[in-house]
């Protein structure tokens, strides 16, 4: 389960993250491109945008529930 006080300093702020768990395997940002990217440093995902769309928000959510090692926090906010 993802961590809010562990997640990465570049996910913008928002109901989405990804924490320190992180093993860098790009399935996020394969099924939901508008909100996740690999970091500028090649170690690991994070959330550049936060789902605006009921589209992105689902995409988000799948993103969240396929990660293998659970490192997309979903605060709800």
């Amino acid at each position: 389960m993802a961590d809010r006080n562990d997640k990465y300093e570049d996910n913008v702020a928002g109901k989405f993250y990804v924490d320190k768990s992180c093993i860098f395997c790009g399935l996020c940002h394969s099924i939901a491109p508008d909100n996740f990217a690999e970091s500028a440093d090649g170690t690991h995902d994070y959330v550049y945008k936060q789902p605006a769309s009921d589209e992105e928000i689902s995409a988000s959510q799948d993103a969240r529930a396929q990660c293998p090692v659970n490192a997309i926090g979903d605060d709800g906010a």
